[in-house]
Formats: structure tokens, sequence, C-alpha cells
């Protein structure tokens, strides 16, 4: 199986997609694992099957100045076609699983996909991140601007108190439900209801309907991978809950030359949209605001036009399109490109049927996920009670966990 040893041990597993010099870097969010970027591998490369010569051990990673095949050169190349790879982040699939909380951070794991670069013997590439993935995405092109081509930061936002999601009676009714699930059936019903909207799980395929078709394939996916440990949800929700981007790391991402794009979901209330806006802001004018209609994976709920911007982006480095150009976009007042709902809406918007995109907006605007939410008030609790004990210590019995 193809591993790389990163440091203090950690093994993280990786796959490769299609063939070309064009080099692509995608790291996947909190509790998912490399197969959620199947809709994103599947529009950049045609297909959905590992390249063959994946399957090797894990070998000593090389340095980005060693030669290791021609993969080092694939700037200097004019090879058509795109080659990706997505990898599990420590703490989840087959990747290593440290025990120590501290363990998990967005610097360290931004670590592990500079080491993975490394292993891979890819001089630059082109960084995709989503959600969490985004924030590593974010520290290793602070780390090392020079090795990012482009970067697409999907469903991004801020860590700490950023990571919180509206606080309403549905987002505590799936709270509830994720504390109880106990199997990947009961999961996947919780899991579905976070990542879209329900205008989008309603539509009908065939005599069935695409939560039904959903639900199966997360059952499926869920099993094959197993559910997540403890040790590695609440390593990554540390990872959430302690990120931070500083001035100087956002002047040398936007300074750095290469083109960003912002993609989001305007139903995600996971990572809501407005922190995504921010972070454009400070990113500006380096960076371009897409906002579709969609929820938390929009990714999945909107392939094509996600696929699109990121074809446009990787188009856009390769031209060395300057900031100001990439970052305008005449199409919107403010400067944000903004893309439509899809023509179903549109069609029933003609027909009269107003009060009905009504209803869709507030159930997709209710779209919640629990995935960070108890995760990131487990430790905003910690945090409160420590500095409560500080300032007023009391005496407490001792419970076993």
């Amino acid at each position: 199986m193809p591993f790389c040893e990163a440091s203090n041990g950690v093994r993280i597993y990786y796959r490769k997609y299609g063939q070309g010099s064009t080099k692509v870097l995608l790291i996947i969010g909190l509790a998912g694992t490399h197969d959620s970027w199947g809709p994103q591998i599947k529009g950049l490369t045609g297909s959905i099957a590992p390249s063959s010569n994946d399957d090797l051990e894990a070998a000593p990673c090389a340095s980005p100045n060693q030669k290791e095949g021609s993969n080092l050169d694939q700037t200097e190349e004019d090879e058509e076609g795109i080659e990706i790879c997505c990898f599990d982040n420590r703490g989840m699939g087959r990747s290593s699983v440290p025990i120590n909380k501290s363990d998990y951070t967005t610097t360290k794991m931004a670590g592990d996909a500079l080491a993975l670069l490394d292993h891979l013997g890819w001089k630059k590439a082109h960084v995709f991140g989503h959600s969490m993935g985004s924030m590593i995405a974010c520290k290793l092109a602070a780390l090392a601007p020079e090795r990012l081509c482009s970067l697409a930061l999907l469903n991004a936002t801020g860590g700490g108190f950023e990571c919180f999601p509206k606080l309403d009676r549905q987002m505590m009714s799936l709270a509830y439900r994720f504390l109880r699930a106990k199997s990947p059936e009961e999961r996947a019903h919780v899991d579905l209801e976070t990542h879209y909207t329900k205008e989008y799980l309603d539509e009908c395929i065939g005599s069935s309907t695409r939560r039904i078709i959903l639900y199966q394939e997360y059952v499926k996916g869920i099993s094959s991978t197993g559910m997540q440990s403890n040790h590695g949800f609440e390593g990554q929700v540390n990872a959430c809950w302690t990120h931070k981007m500083t001035p100087k790391e956002l002047d040398t991402i936007r300074s750095a030359g290469f083109p960003i794009s912002v993609i989001h979901g305007r139903y995600d209330i996971i990572a809501q949209l407005c922190h995504a806006k921010k972070l454009a802001e400070k990113l500006h004018p380096a960076a371009r605001m897409v906002e579709l209609h969609g929820a938390h994976l929009v990714s999945h709920e909107r392939p094509d036009e996600v696929n699109q911007a990121l074809k446009e982006l990787i188009t856009a480095s390769k031209s060395k399109e300057i900031a100001e150009d990439w970052s305008y976009m005449p199409e919107s007042e403010s400067g944000w490109l903004i893309l439509p709902a899809p023509m179903a809406l549109n069609k029933l918007r003609s027909d009269g049927a107003n009060s009905l995109l009504t209803i869709y907006s507030l159930l997709g605007k209710l779209q919640l996920s629990f995935l960070y939410f108890i995760g990131v008030l487990v430790m905003g609790f910690d945090h409160i009670k420590s500095a409560f004990c500080i300032i007023k210590p009391v005496r407490v019995a001792t419970i076993e966990s």
C-alpha cells in the first residue's frame, strides 16, 4: 500500500490518479478520507481508477531538489493531463492516529502534506483543500509558498470560534443524534443532513430520491473505512480549534504570485459564508471568491461548477495571469463571482413559486453539521473551564471518564 513516512513516525496513506505534467494535491477536511474527492478526481482526470504504480511500499521522503523520475521537471514539460494525489489526514482512514491532541495542529498536518510532496518528488503542485483541509492548505502555502502553483480553498473558514455553526433547534437535534450514532447507518443519516441542502437530497433520481441513493453510498463508505476513532476525531477538532493565520502568513500567501480561489456553498452553515468572504478579502487581490448554490459538500452537490472553477484556476496559473485581472469579476458589482441557482429553481421562480423558493432557502440555511460543533463545543468548554479555574479555583470530585 502507498504510504509516506512523515515526521515523528506518522505514516500518511495516499493514492494517485491520472497522469500528466500538471500536479494537483487534494487535502480533505475533518473526518473525511481521500475517497471524498471522487467528483473532483473524475472531473479533472476523467477517471476514478487509482494509478497502478502507487501501490508501492513507503520510501524515505525525497528532497525537493533530488530528482525522482521526471516529476521534478513537470514545470518544464509540455505533457497534457493532470495527475492527482489525495490522502488521509493523520487521525483518519489508513493514516496514523496519534494519541496526543498536541500532535494535531494545522501546521503539523501541513508538514505531512509537504512531506508527501517530497515523497512524490513533486517540485510544485496546485493545492486544493476542503474545510479543515483548506486550513491545512493555507498553512502549507505560508510554510512553503514556492511549492504551490495555485491555491483553492473550498468551504473555508478560520479557526477557533469561526468553526462554530449557528446555534438553533435543528443543530441541537443533529448534535444529539450524532452522539447516539453507534453504527454506519445512524451516522449516515446525520451526515447527509449536514452535508447537503434538503432540495438536493429530495431530488428524484429515477424511481428513487438522491437521499436514498446517497444514504446507501454513505453506509458503504463508512463501513469500509470504519468510524473515526475518538483520538483521531478529538485531535482533528483540536487542529481546527487552534488554527489561526497570522497577518504575516496571509501576506506571504497574498504576495507569493500564485492565483487563489475561495469556493463556497451559500447554504453552508458548518463553515459560514461570511468567514470565507472575509478570508478572500484578506487575500485580495490574489484571491477570487466563487459563491455556489449548495451546502458544505458543494464539491459533491455542484461538481461541474466546482471543477470548472478549479480548471480556471489551473489555466490562470499556467498563463501567469496577473492578480488584478484574476480577482476582478465584472459579473458581480462586488467583484465576486456569484453563480445562480440551478435552472430548475429559476424555472420555478418564473412560474411564480416564490414561496417554495423561500422555504427551500430557509431549509438550506438550517443545514448544520455536528462534525465541527460537538468537538469545538467540548474544546471551547475546556478552555473556558481552565480560565475559570485560574480565576477561582474550586475543589471537585474525581470523575473517571
